[in-house]
């Protein structure tokens, strides 16, 4: 027998080479070379076939379009990060680490559009059928009318969704199917890239919405080609910290929603349920006010949420550490420096250390002014006043800048019970705003305003 070709195919770009080298020649990554069965030189025929429809030449005023009616999934969460429910023949993609609710969660959503009287169906890679159906029963979906397939030929399973024709699919995972026209193994580049084209343009074809779940890589970031994550609608992921029962899902793409949406969970008995007031979540409960801690309201998407951002100010050595915890490490020390030449809060001697409460990551500017306040609190030992918020973003020059939708933080802040506020004078409020009855709020253009403002109100 002639012994098959081998070629070696690159993680990163899928780029191939006849032997093994150091770095792809292709995008230039190191070690990303794994050996593989070379294709069959001779055509397929018929491949792509099915990808390639024919099509007009139109302008868009002819085209006939309107809005893409959506499908709630019974979890206001879930919908709020899809851009308010499944979309007919979109495709999503979800990823997250392993064991940390994907599969429970669609298992879940699929249960309620079943009930709803939607046609579904779970196709499973990974467990078997009677696997599936003992998740369900201990997620109390007793009697659920979910079809399953454990499946992970690709030929085989869009025969079955254009047999079946169900309205919502899920793919679980698509690292797992194969396609019968390639020789590589099932979760490489080829397979992943194939597969995935393959069940994009049955969705599109059929009006069925697929659901592909997806692996990740130990950086946290989604495994396979990143042609993946531009060939779907939707890309979410699944976040959250294996000793906390609360999860986050962040849209990072979404063709018919905002992106960096987020939804809030809490994993319980009964499977994940939404939290409909995540602020709880990030504020920490003290009884009376304490030094280093000052709350903020950060956007995540079209939702304002109170973050508590603590900080402590130690003693140190000659060489001082700088470390953060859900902001950013650099930025930090740009404050810190802006801190002493604008508002002479000197901290060149002191450990400084800075979290976010709750495990949320703040990557918008408007932290600044809280961080800052927050580190003048804890080096002089002095609390900011009880029901105390400050958002802001600080320039090098001293400035305090306006955040983005400082009204819709403040009406958030007030619905929660804080009475003061000091923000930049750009989004003071109007006057006579009854939506902001009860609440104090203090206008800075400058970051020494703001310290001598916090500092007369302690």
């Amino acid at each position: 027998m002639a012994k098959d070709k081998t070629q070696y195919t690159c993680n990163e770009c899928g780029g191939s080479s006849p032997k093994w080298l150091g770095k792809c020649p292709h995008c230039n990554a190191w070690n990303t070379l794994i050996e593989s069965v070379a294709e069959s030189t001779a055509p397929a025929k018929n491949r792509f076939a099915s990808l390639a429809k024919t099509a007009e030449v139109t302008t868009l005023a002819d085209i006939d379009a309107t809005d893409v009616q959506r499908t709630p999934t019974g979890h206001d969460e879930l919908d709020r990060v899809l851009g308010g429910g499944i979309v007919e023949g979109g495709v999503v993609l979800i990823g997250g680490d392993p064991g940390i609710g994907k599969s429970t969660l669609l298992l879940q959503a699929l249960d309620s559009l079943q009930r709803a009287g939607q046609k579904t169906l779970y196709v499973t890679g990974e467990e078997s059928g009677a696997q599936v159906a003992l998740r369900s029963r201990r997620l109390g979906l007793d009697g659920s009318q979910v079809s399953v397939l454990a499946e992970i030929q690709l030929e085989k399973i869009l025969a079955t969704l254009d047999h079946v024709r169900p309205a919502i699919a899920v793919i679980d995972s698509i690292q797992t199917v194969y396609s019968e026209q390639l020789t590589s193994a099932p979760g490489s580049v080829a397979q992943v890239r194939e597969c995935a084209a393959h069940l994009t343009r049955a969705a599109k074809a059929s009006g069925t919405a697929i659901v592909l779940v997806g692996h990740v890589t130990k950086e946290g970031a989604l495994a396979g080609p990143r042609v993946l994550e531009h060939m779907v609608d939707t890309v979410l992921y699944f976040e959250g910290d294996t000793h906390s029962s609360f999860r986050l899902i962040r849209a990072i793409k979404n063709r018919f929603g905002a992106v960096n949406e987020i939804g809030v969970f809490a994993m319980t008995e009964r499977g994940l349920k939404g939290v409909s007031n995540p602020s709880a979540i990030f504020l920490s409960q003290h009884s009376e006010p304490v030094p280093g801690s000052c709350v903020m309201v950060t956007l995540e998407g079209t939702r304002p949420m109170l973050v508590e951002i603590q900080a402590l100010v130690d003693s140190g050595g000659p060489s001082p550490r700088r470390l953060s915890v859900g902001l950013d490490r650099d930025r930090l020390a740009m404050l810190l420096a802006v801190l002493h030449r604008h508002a002479g809060v000197a901290c060149m001697d002191q450990d400084v250390f800075v979290n976010a409460v709750g495990g949320v990551r703040i990557s918008e500017p408007a932290a600044d002014l809280a961080v800052m306040l927050a580190i003048t609190s804890s080096l002089r030992g002095k609390p900011l006043p009880k029901g105390f918020i400050a958002f802001g973003e600080v320039g090098l020059a001293g400035e305090v800048r306006p955040a983005p939708r400082g009204q819709e933080r403040l009406k958030e802040a007030a619905k929660l019970g804080f009475s003061v506020a000091v923000v930049p004078k750009a989004n003071l409020p109007k006057k006579n705003d009854k939506a902001f009855d009860g609440m104090t709020v203090h206008g800075v253009d400058r970051i020494d305003e703001a310290m001598e403002l916090a500092r007369s109100l302690a």
